[in-house]
């Protein structure tokens, strides 16, 4: 049974709005009538009104500031205004503020009950198109993910279905690809959605420190341990524990967590109480884990232990058909979150960010739109406020022909630095990785800060 379609009308002359109510409840809609604006608006509230029927002329407020307050709280509400022969050219005028149409007085009722059923399936079929756009919305997103690449849509159906297992998870991918992301749409999944996720970043800390960040210690355990401290195994308890960046922990860090892994307890560093664990472990790194173990920098064991489901999450540059998906996710986010309305991206500007191979996968992509919302100054993103270089072919842009993906990440990653004058934390966020990350990149590429000359 389809919903009844409410129509409010609102006119000071009486016999007209007692004919208009007749003509249209004889057609099967339900119909309520105001003599006034301010009337009209008290009748607002009451339900949610498909169509408002308005005198243009009318004592006090007129139906163009009537239209005006009806849109502020009822946007989704059709206002069609009614007028006389003599003021067709104002209501023309009211269409172009916001109005959806007009209609000319007096009425003749066939041509009005067609004119009113024609609008309101029109209103159908655009309620019923932002329906489908929003299923077609949820099929591309997986919580805070959203994708159409096929590789990453196999992944989300493998996220559903992992999620129900309790087996450990390797998520592998560049930095800023969302792993992180990836694992707590898993946890989120999973029956553990309403346990704790408890996060460590294993790059982020000393040997000494993630050990005591990992499983806690005792009172004494060593100076300045002058209380007792649960670790993040302990607190993730049934919930789900994230060790992001797995491949950067020590060697003696790894034969440790390899028979946690196993024994599926631990002490506390300077304990001698076993502690079961519970949790579900994640473990994440955007290191190739076997050629790290080649190296003899990673145990051969501990991989295996990890890598019972494996997933990999494939770079930005190998699915561009997600940026434009993904800069109007983050056009979304951040419209909310800074009060903004900026409507979309400019064509040009669309280019650049197709152009733009991403070092720093969604995450440099994230903060390329964040930047871009803060700086522009219209309701659309241009290319000037995009802090993308120029791609090959554009005058004072670097040649790229012949150059190898890491030569251009080399030379991208030396422009960031020397223009934000190798302030760290700034470049890492403008490049959309981490410091750790960029430290790593330094040392690989063997880049040195140049001095600056004085001329």
């Amino acid at each position: 049974m389809e919903p009844k379609v409410n129509i409010l009308i609102v006119d000071d002359e009486e016999i007209v709005r007692e004919s208009l109510a007749s003509w249209l409840g004889e057609d099967g809609y339900e119909v309520a009538a105001a003599e006034n604006g301010a009337r009209a608006l008290e009748r607002l509230p009451e339900r949610d009104w498909n169509l408002a029927m308005v005198d243009l002329k009318m004592p006090g407020m007129d139906g163009i500031q009537l239209m005006d307050e009806i849109r502020k709280t009822r946007p989704e509400t059709i206002v069609i205004i009614m007028t006389a022969y003599a003021t067709v050219d104002t209501a023309v005028q009211a269409m172009k503020k916001g109005a959806y149409d007009y209609i000319v007085k007096p009425f003749n009722p066939e041509d009005l009950s067609m004119t009113i059923r024609k609008i309101i399936e029109h209103q159908k079929l655009v309620k019923e198109n932002l329906y489908l756009r929003k299923e077609l919305k949820k099929q591309y997103r997986l919580h805070d993910m959203v994708s159409k690449n096929h590789k990453m849509i196999e992944i989300f159906d493998l996220v559903k279905t992992v999620a129900k297992s309790n087996s450990i998870v390797l998520v592998q991918g560049e930095s800023g690809t969302g792993k992180e992301l990836l694992s707590r749409a898993i946890h989120m999944e999973s029956p553990r959605k309403d346990e704790p996720f408890v996060s460590v970043s294993c790059a982020a800390l000393t040997e000494n420190l993630l050990e005591s960040e990992l499983f806690g210690y005792e009172k004494g355990a060593f100076t300045g341990a002058d209380q007792a401290r649960s670790g993040k195994m302990e607190l993730a308890k049934d919930g789900t524990l994230f060790l992001d960046e797995i491949g950067d922990i020590s060697l003696k860090l790894q034969m440790d967590l390899l028979r946690v892994i196993e024994q599926r307890e631990f002490r506390r560093v300077g304990g001698t109480q076993l502690i079961p664990i519970t949790s579900r472990i994640i473990a994440a790194t955007n290191r190739d884990l076997k050629k790290a173990i080649e190296e003899g920098k990673f145990r051969e064991d501990l991989y295996y232990r990890l890598n019972v489901i494996s997933i990999h999450i494939p770079p930005l540059r190998e699915r561009k058909e997600d940026i434009p998906l993904l800069v109007e996710h983050f056009l979304d986010r951040f419209n909310i979150e800074m009060g903004k309305n900026v409507d979309g991206v400019a064509e040009s500007a669309m280019r650049l960010l197709m152009e733009h191979d991403w070092p720093g996968n969604a995450r440099e992509l994230r903060n390329v739109i964040e930047r871009a919302m803060v700086v522009t100054k219209g309701r659309m993103i241009l290319d000037a406020d995009l802090s993308l270089p120029r791609p090959s072919g554009v005058p004072g842009a670097p040649d790229s022909r012949g150059k190898s993906l890491a030569e251009m990440e080399k030379e991208h990653i030396r422009q960031v630095l020397q223009e934000n004058r190798w302030n760290i934390i700034r470049s890492a966020h403008i490049l959309g990785i981490d410091r750790v990350t960029l430290y790593n990149k330094i040392r690989k590429y063997e880049l040195k800060k140049e001095p600056v000359l004085n001329t």
